[in-house]
């Protein structure tokens, strides 16, 4: 958040705002090689103010943009004040520096800008006491630059052989569905979907969001005969299976009974704005809507926990949550 400015730091951003004094601090004080990179005619001053995904606002003290003398590309300039020494005062530059740096992607420029951070302290004790590279604020300095200096893990499941695929235990199901999910039959991974199963890495509510994403995510238009199928090949699985697969046709039966309900509603709200139906009927109606909607899914819900289904995976199912599930247990 952003912190009252002390006398120090106030006169020193007066001074540092005026694009002629911003000039002479980079020629004087910046390093050589990072110098002859600037060209400092076309030094402009930018809003050092961010914002986080929280939306608490943080500032840099100064921040001012150019372009290189080659003339692509972008640098900043991000020159902060200190009157005392921050131990972690590398990240908090880090975090200036890489705030700047979405904000040029944000303004529509394809490529990141080079910010330099730079430091200017006047404070005691004297000489500056900590790193001022970031790395260095890490508990295993030598692993973070191992790390932040090449490219990051990458899990591209897209071309990760099924075979391979098979041998992820726990993830394997999840890995081979999220990896298919766009082929037309999924059914085509019934042989290794029912293998997986009978090693019994899932648990019942992991299973559930997992015939969950199939619904919602996949291509394939008859899970219930996946599942019919599924319980054949895994009897150890067989009622949880046949649970789901019953519950989705309860839910089948009943979301198409409330379309038809909506539909017909939505005739007679049509109707009554021809005829003059006041607002207040027209609200009740589609009160009534949402009311039905909530009630078959309530029973739904009830006739699971009846059949001892999870109830993570019942809330997963229906959409209802923990508490409107305890209600129903009473």
């Amino acid at each position: 958040m952003a912190q009252a400015a002390t006398p120090h730091d106030s006169v020193f951003k007066t001074f540092l705002s005026r694009v002629e004094t911003a000039r002479d601090f980079i020629e004087i004080h910046l390093p050589p090689d990072l110098r002859t990179l600037c060209d400092l005619d076309t030094l402009r001053l930018e809003s050092g103010s961010f914002v986080e995904d929280d939306l608490h606002p943080y500032y840099s003290d100064i921040l001012y943009s150019l372009k290189t003398t080659s003339g692509d590309g972008y640098i900043y300039v991000l020159i902060e004040h200190q009157s005392s020494p921050d131990k972690h005062m590398a990240f908090r530059l880090m975090r200036y520096a890489v705030a700047a740096m979405q904000r040029h992607l944000e303004a529509g420029h394809p490529t990141l800008p080079l910010v330099i951070p730079v430091l200017f302290y006047q404070g005691r004790p004297s000489p500056w006491p900590w790193s001022l590279n970031w790395l260095d604020d890490f508990h295993q300095p030598q692993l973070a630059r191992q790390l932040y200096s090449s490219p990051f893990p990458l899990v591209d499941i897209t071309v990760i052989p099924d075979e391979e695929i098979m041998q992820h235990r726990s993830m394997a199901a999840l890995t081979l569905i999220q990896k298919h999910i766009r082929q037309r039959d999924i059914a085509l991974l019934l042989d290794r979907l029912a293998s997986l199963l009978r090693e019994k890495h899932m648990s019942g509510q992991q299973i559930a969001v997992l015939i969950k994403y199939m619904i919602q995510a996949g291509e394939t238009h008859d899970v219930k005969t996946l599942l019919y199928e599924l319980a054949r090949r895994v009897p150890q699985q067989g009622d949880k299976l046949m649970t789901i697969a019953e519950q989705l046709k309860m839910m089948g039966r009943t979301e198409g009974l409330l379309q038809g309900i909506q539909e017909g509603i939505r005739e007679g709200l049509q109707q009554g704005k021809r005829e003059g139906l006041q607002q207040g009927k027209r609200e009740g109606l589609q009160q009534g809507i949402l009311e039905g909607q909530r009630a078959a899914r309530q029973e739904i819900a009830r006739q699971m926990l009846l059949r001892g289904v999870d109830k993570d995976a019942i809330t997963d199912m229906t959409g209802l949550t923990q508490d409107e599930l305890q209600h129903l247990c009473h």
